[in-house]
């Protein structure tokens, strides 16, 4: 496999520069772009349910994203260390019905030496809300550097 830069041990330049990038790929909506940046064995907790694999990612996501119409993320830089980096998100969709949410929520992640990510836990709280409570419209504007807004 070729490397993912950035590579661990992490600074917070290139730390940062990792939670971009995974901000920017879950943005596309992509299963198989998405879970092009985890090992092939990767691990993941993502609320109660346990996924194993690329395959699985895949499937998870596109179970996912079938159910969270619109979807758009905001993630922020936590803590880092050597190849670890955790981070705190929002994002927010509709379901089927048109009722809006905004899901926020912390990740632990953790790196291989080429960059990939091989487990990640998430813990996440959904909360309706109005659709004109909306805050996050569409993947982030390359200019904007703000961190995610205020919980």
């Amino acid at each position: 496999m070729d490397p993912r830069p950035p590579l661990p041990p992490f600074t917070e330049e290139t730390a940062r520069a990792k939670v971009q990038a995974a901000e920017n790929g879950w943005n596309t909506r992509d299963p198989e772009r998405v879970a092009a940046a985890y090992t092939e064995d990767t691990e993941w907790r993502n609320r109660s349910e346990h996924v194993v694999g690329r395959e699985d990612v895949v499937a998870f996501l596109t179970r996912k994203w079938a159910k969270e119409h619109d979807y758009a993320l905001r993630k922020s830089l936590w803590a880092f260390s050597g190849n670890r980096i955790a981070v705190r998100f929002q994002y927010e969709w509709h379901d089927d019905e048109g009722q809006w949410f905004r899901s926020y929520g912390n990740e632990q992640w953790e790196f291989d030496d080429l960059g990939y990510m091989r487990r990640r836990e998430a813990s996440i709280n959904d909360v309706a809300i109005a659709e004109s409570d909306r805050r996050i419209f569409g993947p982030r504007d390359p200019d904007d550097s703000s961190d995610v807004p205020v919980f």
